[in-house]
């Protein structure tokens, strides 16, 4: 660089072209104003070497050194652990609210504790008994025995429509598990192709690809929605990800996935398809998904099941026992063993006369039996947790209630916690349009000065000319 009026005109030229570049990116961050991803980007400026004079070093004025974007690495990798946390959370919401439009019982606060509604299968039980209870006072009456077959098997069709929604439920846990398998495999490849080209443009520019790394993060907050992982940032810009200590993505390659497996009984876990590796997942919608399915709906549907067996044997005990009104004996009242397959016997709906509600043959009006029946209600269990049948299912009814709730809340609180680290990084890495409308202007003016100056530079040599 030199001095005097040549080295004053280059210095002006320097000028121009740094507020040029001022603006283009001033430009680029109100362009992406409104785009999430987005990081505002700042022009680096430094002042160039100066050269000596006479009078001393004498300042040559400044030039763009790097395009900055504005990140904090600490506040990126915390949006991705809390999406996880709400994705999980979200697995569990979403699969209790399917359960308990299936289970068609809610949960109702009456003062200071919480009730059933007296819809569904909790009034189907009580239906049953007040059928045994009105038999118990007219055992010979073959309409009362239509009623009590009626009753009876509308409770054992809610048990079975319950049984197959909660199925469909632990059905649509696997059928999101393997959708969302393949959409993070998508991810990683993603991941993978944007990490080589942030190393070849970076190595070629010897500058921070900026707008790819911006796209990078957001397929990383996009892939925490599915799974937990590591993130390990390579010397060369790349990012290498690993789930649970599996290398998924190394350098510039997709070097494993993900993939589900049975692991037994047809419980879809997933694990690292070319390792091998069981996966255990703590966050993401994959591991929600696996925790309600495998938790929460799997001991409902267990409460279920027990209800019902426990009612089929305790009702099969007392009236396999007693005569019909045509002395025959020893039929079951209910066959099944669980909620999906329980039934009233067919024999008994053809022919209500053969409802055993007499324990001697021979006598019609004998209610001893089907008095034994319509006192079970009352009865506790022991297999039941020594609880009624009612109670049994209140207590089903209000534990799925409690999980809900409790997904909900944890829901609200993680939604809230994302909502405050988005705005924590908004601050930092959001587009201001004031605040660009303001470096714009400066970039303005100091560009017109610039011009202004070399417009003088020109005007004096000029002169310089003519004097010579």
């Amino acid at each position: 660089m030199s001095t005097g009026l040549f080295g004053t005109l280059g210095m002006a030229a320097r000028s121009l072209q740094t507020q040029q570049a001022g603006i283009a990116v001033t430009g680029h961050n109100l362009a992406n104003v409104n785009n999430p991803a987005y990081a505002r980007q700042r022009l680096n400026i430094a002042t160039t070497d100066p050269v000596q004079s006479p009078i001393g070093p004498l300042g040559t004025g400044a030039q763009a050194v790097a395009i900055q974007q504005i990140r904090h690495a600490l506040v990126d990798r915390q949006v991705v652990v809390e999406t996880g946390l709400t994705a999980y959370w979200e697995a569990h919401q979403l699969a209790l609210e399917f359960a308990q439009a299936g289970l068609g019982q809610t949960v109702q606060r009456v003062g200071n504790a919480d009730a059933s509604t007296t819809t569904g299968l909790a009034e189907g039980l009580a239906e049953l008994f007040r059928a045994f209870q009105s038999l118990s006072l007219q055992p010979s009456s073959l309409a009362e025995r239509q009623v009590l077959m009626l009753k009876a098997g509308t409770l054992a069709s809610q048990f079975n429509q319950i049984a197959a929604r909660l199925q469909t439920a632990s059905q649509m846990q696997n059928e999101t598990l393997q959708a969302d398998v393949r959409v993070a495999n998508q991810l990683l490849s993603d991941i993978a192709q944007l990490n080589d080209e942030i190393v070849v443009m970076e190595l070629n520019s010897g500058a921070a690809a900026n707008d790819l790394r911006d796209l990078r993060q957001q397929k990383l907050e996009e892939l925490g929605r599915y799974v937990d992982f590591t993130s390990v940032p390579q010397n060369n810009g790349a990012i290498n990800i690993v789930v649970d200590g599996v290398l998924m993505v190394s350098d510039r390659m997709r070097v494993d996935s993900l993939e589900v497996y049975d692991a037994g009984g047809g419980q879809l876990l997933v694990r690292a398809a070319t390792a091998g590796t069981p996966l255990n997942l703590r966050a993401g919608s994959l591991a929600g998904v696996i925790a309600v399915r495998d938790g929460a709906l799997a001991q409902l549907r267990a409460n279920l099941d027990l209800l019902a067996a426990t009612l089929i044997q305790e009702v099969n005990a007392i009236h396999s026992t007693g005569f019909g009104l045509n002395g025959t004996t020893g039929a079951a009242f209910f066959t099944g063993a669980d909620a999906a397959s329980i039934a009233v016997n067919s024999v008994l709906v053809t022919d209500p006369a053969r409802v055993q509600a007499s324990n001697a043959p021979g006598e019609p009006g004998n209610n001893a039996v089907v008095l034994q029946l319509a006192q079970l209600a009352q009865q506790r269990h022991a297999a039941l947790g020594n609880q009624t049948f009612a109670e049994s299912f209140h207590r089903t009814v209000t534990t799925l209630g409690q999980e809900l709730a409790m997904a909900n809340n944890r829901v609200r609180d993680q939604q809230l916690i994302g909502e405050m680290l988005r705005q924590q990084r908004s601050s930092i890495s959001g587009v201001s349009l004031d605040e660009e409308m303001v470096a714009l202007t400066a970039y303005q003016r100091a560009y017109q000065a610039s011009a202004r100056l070399m417009t003088v530079i020109d005007e004096l040599l000029e002169d310089l000319v003519r004097i010579r």
